[in-house]
């Protein structure tokens, strides 16, 4: 799940900036911004969106699915049965619509034990999770690098935020170990079914590992999932929560194979984790649109739903195999790529370089992308590295792309 453009554009107002002035009777009036938000950077990512939309500029930055697989076709009857569905325009339960989540509850193959609630998405139920669970200075350990948007959550919720490092097969067994040993985390939140950033997706034992080590050290698992719908080649495995169910929490969406605007996702782990997150959904929005919920329904239950998820796949395997077969053609050497069986992203790993001052170069030559600093807590911790999305962009597009991303890399490699 990826950051949006803000509507107010890259333009960022200074602290002193936020204040409201009146000059009415020369009297000042202020309201100072809660500290945990002072202190949660912009998000670069807005920033590079915004100056991306132009249309001469390939955009290989956002983890934006490609508006063309969008299933309007599919959606429709449930959207014209609405109108005799009147109970859907009433206040609902905060857990979710209910026929909704009987679904739900058995397509996940939940536990008797375990429950389901819906939310706006699911970056509201990390959200949710980190208001319910999270105090100020409580650790969470997070793979680096790792999703924008959970480090700015757990920023906000002022956590103290440690890191694992990853190989191509998932986290680093051993460090892991050692932080449940001398940092006692709350949580380990992490996306084991092609990463974002780093498209890994974590091989079985890795799973199996991670989850045994949650249950001997009493640490929640946080299971971010995505994007596991969008597996195109290898087997699927299973979640890693299905090896330690009653010490982990899992987060599901739809915005990847459905559409980001319905702002559709799932929160679920046993029923005594849930009960808090709907505490804090019920002063939050009182429950998610009931609607959309009509509609996810009518979606799922669509007899050729299933079609269409394996016509994405086919899709953006084509174009992952595009832009992985360009990247081996044109980048110069020192430069690795690993393909991902799934997703949307590829990591390329670079020469040292000032990774910023590279995606700037390559704005100014119309093509955005993102430096690997913004998805590491502290930035010095980031490796020389870049994040391709390859779901947005049609096969010539990514071509041009990598022709433009080689030529700006061979010419900085060469004042190095």
């Amino acid at each position: 799940m990826d950051m949006l453009v803000s509507i107010y554009g890259p333009t960022y107002l200074a602290k002193s900036d936020y204040y409201c002035h009146t000059n009415h009777d020369n009297v000042e009036s202020h309201m100072e911004i809660a500290h945990s938000v002072q202190q949660i950077k912009p998000s670069y990512i807005r920033e590079i969106l915004a100056a991306a939309s132009d249309e001469n500029v390939i955009s290989l930055a956002g983890g934006l699915p490609d508006e063309q697989t969008f299933p309007i076709h599919l959606m429709k009857p449930a959207i014209e049965s609405l109108p005799t569905m009147r109970d859907v325009f009433q206040y609902g339960p905060t857990p979710g619509y209910e026929p909704l989540i009987a679904h739900l509850t058995q397509s996940y193959q939940l536990p008797e034990t375990h429950r389901v609630i819906t939310c706006t998405g699911s970056q509201q139920g990390l959200d949710l999770i980190a208001r319910a669970y999270v105090n100020p200075k409580d650790t969470i350990a997070m793979e680096a690098p790792c999703y924008l948007g959970a480090m700015q959550v757990f920023g906000l919720a002022q956590a103290n935020l440690v890191t694992i490092s990853q190989d191509e097969f998932g986290p680093n067994i051993s460090e892991l170990e050692q932080c449940f040993k001398t940092e006692s985390p709350k949580m380990f939140y992490a996306v084991p079914d092609f990463h974002n950033p780093t498209g890994v997706c974590w091989s079985l034992e890795k799973r199996h590992q991670v989850a045994a080590l949650c249950m001997k050290y009493n640490v929640v698992f946080i299971e971010d999932a995505p994007y596991r719908e969008l597996r195109f080649s290898g087997d699927a495995l299973a979640l890693v929560s299905d090896f330690c169910p009653d010490h982990s929490i899992v987060l599901r969406s739809l915005s990847k194979v459905a559409s980001p605007g319905l702002r559709f996702g799932t929160v679920s782990g046993k029923q005594s984790y849930l009960e808090p997150l709907v505490k804090v959904k019920q002063g939050a929005d009182l429950h998610s649109s009931t609607p959309v919920q009509a509609i996810i329904l009518g979606l799922l239950q669509h007899p050729e739903f299933p079609s269409h998820l394996k016509a994405i796949r086919a899709v953006y395997q084509a174009r992952h195999a595009t832009l992985v077969q360009a990247l081996q053609t044109y980048l110069p050497d020192g430069c690795t790529i690993i393909p991902t069986e799934g997703g949307m992203f590829v990591w390329v790993t670079l020469p040292t370089c000032d990774t910023y001052q590279l995606a700037h170069e390559l704005l100014a030559n119309k093509v955005a992308v993102v430096p690997s600093p913004v998805f590491y807590p502290a930035s010095s911790q980031a490796t020389s590295a870049i994040r391709l999305n390859f779901t947005n962009a049609a096969p010539e597009d990514l071509i041009t792309a990598v022709q433009r991303i080689a030529r700006v890399l061979k010419s900085n490699l060469t004042k190095i």
